[in-house]
Order: C-alpha cells, then sequence, then structure tokens
C-alpha cells in the first residue's frame, strides 16, 4: 500500500482491467473520476511495461464524462481553439496558461463557497441588511468572467497579420533574422505578462 504522501498506484492491464493497489481491489473510470473529486492523488501504469499513462487515462475520463447527456462541459469555440494550438508556436505554453487558470478559478471558488457560507449563516434580519445570495452568485459569474477574459487577452500576444502596418518589401532576406529575435522576444514578454497577471488573479 502506498504511503500516505505518496500518489496510490493504478496498474491497468491489456483487458483495459484498473486495478487500485492502495485499497487492493478493480475499479472503474467512474471511480477515478471520484477519486479526483475528492483530491485522492494516483498516477496509472501499464500493467506490463510499468509506464506512466495517467495523462491518456484521465484524457479518456474526460471524454466520457463529455459525453453524458448534460455533462458537456468544453464548449465547441474552446474545443476548436483548443485543437488548433497543437502544432502551433504557443503550443508550448498552453498547458501553464491553463494549468494557471484553473489554479486561479478554484481560488475564486473557494472564495465564492465561503460568501455562500457567511451569507447562509446569517440571521433573517441580518441577510436583509447584506446583498442577497442572487446578488452573490451574480458578482462570482461576473468575476470569473473577467478573469477568463482578461487571461484570454494576454494569451493572443501577436496582432492578427491584417492589423500590422504595411512594410517595404526591400531588404526581406537580412531583415528575416533580428524579425524572429524581436518576435521571440515578445513572446517571453507576453509570457512573463501572463504569468503576472494570473499571480494578481489569484
Amino acid at each position: 500500500m502506498a504511503a500516505k504522501d505518496e500518489p496510490i498506484i493504478i496498474k491497468k492491464y491489456a483487458n483495459r482491467r484498473l486495478y487500485n493497489t492502495g485499497t487492493s481491489t478493480y475499479v472503474t473510470l467512474e471511480d477515478l473520476a471520484e477519486m479526483v473529486k475528492k483530491g485522492e492523488d494516483f498516477t496509472v501504469q501499464d500493467a506490463k511495461t510499468g509506464d506512466d499513462i495517467t495523462h491518456s487515462v484521465l484524457t479518456q475520463i474526460i471524454f466520457e464524462l463529455e459525453n453524458k447527456d448534460g455533462q458537456n462541459m468544453l464548449p465547441i469555440p474552446f474545443l476548436r481553439q483548443l485543437i488548433a494550438y497543437y502544432g502551433d508556436q504557443m503550443q508550448m505554453i498552453v498547458p501553464s496558461f491553463l494549468e494557471q487558470s484553473m489554479i486561479a478559478f478554484s481560488k475564486e471558488q473557494e472564495r465564492f463557497r465561503e460568501q455562500m457560507k457567511g451569507a447562509f449563516g446569517k440571521s433573517p434580519m441580518d441577510m436583509m441588511k447584506i446583498s442577497t445570495p442572487m446578488k452573490v452568485i451574480e458578482e462570482q459569474t461576473r468575476r470569473n468572467m473577467e478573469m477568463f477574459q482578461n487571461a484570454m487577452r494576454l494569451f493572443t500576444p501577436f496582432p492578427p497579420t491584417g492589423s500590422a502596418p504595411a512594410q517595404a518589401p526591400a531588404e526581406p532576406a537580412r531583415k528575416e533574422a533580428p524579425e524572429k529575435g524581436d518576435d521571440l522576444q515578445e513572446l517571453k514578454e507576453q509570457i512573463a505578462a501572463m504569468q503576472r497577471k494570473l499571480d494578481t488573479m489569484s
């Protein structure tokens, strides 16, 4: 059995069965989803090779959840944009961006829960003196939308091609190298700005 501070090892066999070595029982993808919701850390290993296949199994869980009626959480525009980033120059910072965004979002949700807990814990007279729970929800929704909109603005470090002023075609070969260097520097600056913004939002 894994130590308390170590992730639980889940072994996946060729017949697709998943075995929880912590509880010595076979589990399903739904069981793993519940473990994630409870904050239980685990890694999934291929039982034959020992390779870490956690990423593919978690992706499979999301696929299964997204295909359940009424549980779609990833909007089509987001999925299209995500697919478009594969192989793009921005691909290297997408994982960090999504991770930081979800951390900031989780902190906002925790703050929201505390606000709701405080609101419902008050007497009816106190409730009349403060904003109604619906206003708290509206404010939280506004804050979440604002946070993601600001983050997405930072996520477009390069202006659209049509918005750039036309440049003289003179000496393109000699200018090619400096332009690439400028783009790289601009990308680094935008990544740093995005990180600072996410830090302030969290």
